[in-house]
């Protein structure tokens, strides 16, 4: 089983960026820019290693390797982006992995793009794109092809070499279970469990009681043998069943709508542990938004527009209408009014400049939760 964390730190000793390695600061998929280019590099990765995985490391400067993280991100359907704009599209996996020295609500991204036979182009426009463009590594830039008769270098033997001395060890285990109970989570009431004496997994939170249903806040849990963070959120509640064959991730949110909180049931990740050592991991949206009537609807989309406006005009800000705005446009879109998640994302800078880390982090929660709805590929934005 290969430790991503050791996996990323032997990909940035190997070398630079090259035809086999990209290295992101962020991404930035609210954009089509910020999409196209992402898309772009998957294509090229993909065309230059028909027979071996190649990754991007997302979270580290480029200039001198420094991991500094990037906030957690959990789109499991990111492979719905690819699969829209690309022709003969790889299947690619992006993992939240670990770090002892990064902040609690840091990792470092790690995308694998899997071999694929046959060259990748794309199917659609996107920002700067035409339909029928394809790319390919030429050393560390993604390039675009100009002959569908292209040659690469193998970079087999040298991504094999690295991902076997990506290996697990025992003792890497133990100081990581020791660290996620004793020094990162110690406050959180940290459990840990071991699947069919293979697999480990650690999780905190604190527990509360609400409407009769005990729920955890403030979570995070990790696959402690490949150093995968499999969730982590301050905002959600979580509940969490196992059995000696599973581990069941309920995840609900709170939307908040006329001074009252209501949880909803958003999405469940299922781990599967398997006897033959492997494990599979199963997400499912049980999404079913409130639904509201036209007039509160109109009224809740006025004040909303007011509320934004009125803000940007005044030196003090009204802090707690401004951390339900992002709320309450998401509960307009859920409800037909398509242009709120279009003027949420254009107050982005607004949102963030407020001096209350609380308004920039419900935006970021409901981007996410936007982003794990559904990609909407024809969306101007």
């Amino acid at each position: 089983m290969i430790n991503k964390r050791i996996l990323i730190k032997n990909l940035l000793a190997y070398t630079a960026e090259n035809t086999f390695l990209d290295k992101k600061r962020q991404l930035n998929l609210h954009y089509r820019e910020g999409k196209s280019k992402f898309i772009k590099h998957i294509c090229a990765l993909s065309n230059s290693n028909p027979e071996n995985n190649s990754y991007m490391i997302i979270g580290v400067e480029d200039a001198d390797n420094q991991i500094v993280g990037v906030d957690f991100f959990d789109d499991s359907r990111i492979q719905n982006l690819v699969n829209a704009y690309l022709n003969n599209p790889p299947n690619i996996l992006y993992e939240n992995v670990s770090f002892p020295h990064l902040p609690k609500n840091k990792v470092v991204g790690l995308v694998t793009i899997k071999p694929k036979k046959g060259i990748t182009t794309f199917k659609k426009n996107i920002f700067n794109i035409t339909a029928g463009d394809s790319y390919i590594r030429v050393g560390s830039n993604s390039l675009k092809l100009e002959s569908n008769e292209y040659k690469v270098d193998s970079n087999k033997e040298i991504v094999e070499s690295i991902e076997k001395n990506s290996r697990n060890s025992i003792e890497e285990n133990l100081n990581s279970v020791l660290d996620f109970m004793n020094e990162r989570h110690r406050e959180l009431n940290p459990k840990f469990k071991v699947f069919k004496e293979l697999f480990i997994i650690c999780w905190a939170g604190i527990e509360k009681e609400i409407d009769g249903k005990n729920y955890l806040s403030r979570v995070d849990i990790e696959l402690i043998n490949e150093q995968v963070r499999i969730y982590y959120s301050t905002y959600d509640k979580v509940i969490i069943e196992f059995t000696d064959d599973y581990f069941l991730i309920t995840e609900y949110v709170g939307l908040k709508f006329n001074e009252t909180t209501k949880y909803c049931k958003f999405e469940q990740v299922k781990i599967t542990f398997l006897e033959n050592g492997y494990y599979s991991i199963d997400t499912e949206i049980v999404f079913n938004p409130p639904k509201l009537n036209e007039s509160v609807i109109q009224e809740l989309y006025d004040n909303q527009l007011k509320l934004i406006e009125e803000q940007k005009n005044k030196d003090s800000f009204d802090v707690k209408a401004l951390r339900n705005y992002p709320f309450n446009m998401m509960i307009l879109y859920l409800n037909g009014i398509r242009e709120s998640k279009k003027i949420l994302i254009e107050n982005k800078d607004f949102l963030k400049s407020v001096q209350d880390e609380k308004v920039y982090e419900s935006f970021k929660f409901v981007m996410r939760i936007f982003r794990k709805i559904k990609y909407e590929v024809n969306e101007q934005n």
